[in-house]
Parts: structure tokens; C-alpha cells; sequence
């Protein structure tokens, strides 16, 4: 038998947004396939020190913080922070028109200090939305900005009201990193997203652990939801969204799967022989 690699994603796809508790079902799941000799990763835009209550239900790897930190099993195969100078301009650039920023690097997230705030008036259905949310009220680990020890950067975490409070930042970085930006549901008046690096993203962490493996490329499997699934969902050879996602990503995957709440995962691996 070829051996299958499937990348999942975190929030929305594996578990409910915010939590680290898979269901029952997707843990039994990804066992079996696991027993087939299939090789199972966590696919997500959450850094490392975020993923790590996933870890011991025993994946074979991760593509973290959204393609710019890889491993397979124990090795470290890619590791690509942003620069100290892109750092402080994205920071500065932001900052000066009121855009809430999370900086994560592979160990520790720092947050501005009254997301909270803003985020009690956001309305629900947002994956991402409520993935801080949950972590701001619960223990993901994220400390206040002003605790930040300038350790390297992979990924900032924006949340705003209008999208030209990010043209400033565009414009001084926009040719380096992609300005990630959520459909996800109709959610108030919070513009959220991530400034994500162009020199990686998920398909291309995807490419890399395929190529470290030797497994082409359609023997791979993307399980997503949001739009920072979106290189993922167009990189493996069969690509499958929750019924919970982005109306985009559904129209573009081969498979749309039920939620998450609805042993999506579970049902998407027994339909796909997995």
C-alpha cells in the first residue's frame, strides 16, 4: 500500500475553535489510519508553544505557524522567521493606526494587552475570532506585549475595524508578506488576519514534508476551514473543507465535509478510505 500523509488543520478542523480537545471520533480516526501506516501532521497558523496540547495524542509531525516552522517526527526540516527590521516595521506600521497585534514565535505569543476588550464586542461565527477569544479567557500561553523579549517572529495576528487601518503596512510590506484576511461568517465590524512571510505558507510546508518523505504529491490529504487553508486545500492531491468553513474553500475542495461538531473529520477519513 502507498503510504497517505494527511495534514489537519487545528481550529475549526480538528476541534472546535479555541479548544484543544479533538472529538472522540477524529482521535479514533486518525489512530486507524495511523495503523495502516498513513502519517498523520497538524497543519495550522498556530505557532508551536499553541499546538503543544495537540501533541500528545501522538502526530507524526507539524506544519506550524502557517508553513514558516516544520518537523517530521523529532527533525526540524524548515524554520523561518521574519527579520528583526520586518518585525518592528509591521509592529510600528500597525500599532500607529490602531491595529490590535499577537506576535508569535515558535515558543510564546504576546498580545496587546486590550484585545480582550475589543473582542467582547465582536459578534460569534469567526474561527479565528474565537480561537482568541478562548485563549485570551482561558491558558494558551499568551503574555502581555509590553513582556515581549524580542525572540524571533514568525507570524503577527491583526484584528481591526476597517481594512485601511492596514494600508500603511501594506504598502511598506505588503511585497514581503501576504495580508491573510478572514471571510469566515459575517462578524461585526472586526476586520482579523495574519501577516503571513511569501517565502512560506502551508502548501509549501506541505511540499517540503512530501519531499522529505518521498511520497508524491496525490498521496496527500488537506483538512481545513479558513482561508489560511486556502494553499493547503490547492496543494495536496485530495482537499477537503468543513462544512463550518469559508464559502470559498468549499467551492475549491474536492470533498466538503461535515462540522466539526458533527465528527466532520471522522466521516471525511472513512468517505476518502482513509
Amino acid at each position: 500500500m502507498d503510504r497517505k500523509l494527511l495534514f489537519v488543520d487545528i481550529d475549526g478542523t480538528l476541534v472546535e475553535a479555541g479548544t484543544n480537545e479533538p472529538p472522540k471520533s477524529a482521535l479514533e480516526a486518525i489512530k486507524k489510519t495511523q495503523e495502516k501506516g498513513n502519517m498523520v501532521f497538524l497543519c495550522t497558523g498556530r505557532n508551536l508553544d499553541m499546538l503543544k496540547p495537540l501533541l500528545k495524542y501522538g502526530f507524526d509531525g507539524i506544519v506550524g505557524s502557517a508553513g514558516g516552522y516544520v518537523k517530521v517526527r523529532d527533525e526540524v526540516i524548515y524554520d523561518c522567521p521574519m527579520t528583526n527590521e520586518q518585525r518592528d516595521i509591521a509592529i510600528e506600521s500597525l500599532h500607529k493606526h490602531g491595529v490590535f497585534c499577537t506576535l508569535e514565535a515558535a515558543d510564546g505569543s504576546w498580545g496587546d494587552e486590550d484585545l480582550g476588550d475589543f473582542l467582547e464586542g465582536q459578534s460569534e461565527g469567526n474561527s479565528e475570532i474565537e480561537r482568541w477569544r478562548k485563549a485570551l479567557k482561558g491558558d494558551l500561553g499568551i503574555k502581555p506585549f509590553k513582556e515581549y523579549d524580542g525572540r524571533p517572529i514568525y507570524k503577527v495576528v491583526i484584528m481591526c475595524t476597517d481594512m485601511a487601518q492596514l494600508d500603511e503596512a501594506k504598502e511598506k510590506l505588503g511585497d514581503q508578506f501576504n495580508f491573510c484576511m478572514q471571510t469566515v461568517a459575517a462578524h461585526g465590524n472586526c476586520v482579523n488576519g495574519e501577516l503571513i512571510n511569501k517565502k512560506f505558507d502551508k502548501g509549501r510546508g506541505i511540499c517540503k514534508v512530501a519531499e522529505y518523505l518521498g511520497v508524491p504529491l496525490e498521496n496527500t490529504y488537506g483538512f481545513g476551514d479558513s482561508m489560511n487553508d486556502l494553499e493547503m486545500i490547492q496543494t495536496v492531491g485530495t482537499s477537503v473543507c468543513m462544512a463550518n468553513g469559508a464559502e470559498p474553500l468549499k467551492k475549491i475542495a474536492d470533498v466538503v465535509c461535515p462540522a466539526v461538531n458533527e465528527d466532520g473529520l471522522a466521516r471525511a477519513f472513512e468517505q476518502l478510505g482513509l
